[in-house]
């Protein structure tokens, strides 16, 4: 999953338009070296993007470790020669970027490890509940994480929600979208099992179970069930999921749970970068 560099070199510009202050006066013209280091355990994802940006600012750069590997805290991740102006102009935006992008491939990965110890066929999947301009990262780190990136945007697949239904009943939207594409998924958004029995009925492809508690996704799988369609709809769950309780709704037979907690609140990975003065060339370990 590629990343725009015009996303990328925006991150860079955000911090940069009127040039680095400090750098400018104070740094001389001087060859560096540099590391980053892993501060934290869990997956390390960003690598390749903040690569992507040392070089664009005129520096070379040689990975040590890859996106979507699991580190421990002391693992060095890359090495970065280049001017010190331009090794210091990107510091803050590449730990910026490593840092969310690991946080939330590490948490993705806890939760998919831990749901699919409860169900091995269940994926976890993200929302679009992303941070303004960070979707991207936030998708691939997702994907790094062992998760599914759900829509990307608003293009990706019909999902019929709430604020629909209040325009169209649910079997009218149905047949529209039917009618619109027979190539793109249709989901949609069911608030009770007598909704969802409905919706599997008028032809959805996924029901996403909206807020209910277990027990009424149990008795939602049951109507379904009973009327001989479990096998031709996917059973999506979202609302109210969290670390605390995605494994009792892991347990039931369902097929994803989308959580908007794997990007709307993720605690930051830990990564520093370490000017080595004196160091002349890179010593990668193989």
């Amino acid at each position: 999953m590629r990343i725009n560099r015009e996303i990328l070199t925006g991150y860079l510009l955000e911090d940069t338009e009127r040039g680095d202050l400090t750098s400018d006066v104070v740094v001389p013209d001087i060859d560096s070296y540099a590391e980053i280091v892993s501060k934290d355990d869990g997956i390390i994802c960003g690598l390749e993007e903040t690569a992507f940006l040392f070089g664009y600012a005129g520096a070379k750069v040689v990975l040590t470790a890859s996106d979507g590997e699991r580190v421990s805290a002391g693992r060095k991740l890359m090495e970065i020669r280049g001017k010190a102006k331009a090794v210091l102009l990107v510091e803050r935006t590449a730990l910026n970027i490593i840092g969310r992008m690991s946080g939330i491939a590490t948490k993705t990965d806890i939760i998919v490890r831990k749901a699919r110890s409860v169900n091995p066929k269940i994926r976890i999947a993200g929302t679009r509940k992303t941070s303004p301009g960070a979707r991207a990262i936030d998708k691939k780190a997702i994907v790094a994480g062992g998760g599914d990136p759900h829509r990307y945007d608003l293009s990706d697949a019909f999902l019929i929600k709430d604020n629909h239904l209040a325009v169209c009943p649910a079997a009218d939207a149905i047949r529209k979208a039917k009618e619109y594409s027979a190539y793109k998924k249709i989901e949609i958004e069911a608030e009770s099992p007598a909704d969802a029995l409905a919706d599997a009925k008028a032809g959805a492809d996924i029901i996403m179970l909206d807020n209910m508690t277990p027990e009424k996704v149990s008795a939602a799988l049951g109507l379904i069930t009973d009327a001989g369609l479990r096998g031709r709809v996917c059973i999506e769950i979202s609302g109210g999921i969290d670390a605390k309780n995605f494994e009792d709704y892991a347990a039931l037979d369902i097929d994803v749970i989308s959580m908007g907690a794997l990007t709307h609140s993720v605690r930051n990975f830990d990564v520093s970068l370490d000017m080595k003065p004196g160091v002349k060339n890179f010593t990668v370990k193989i």
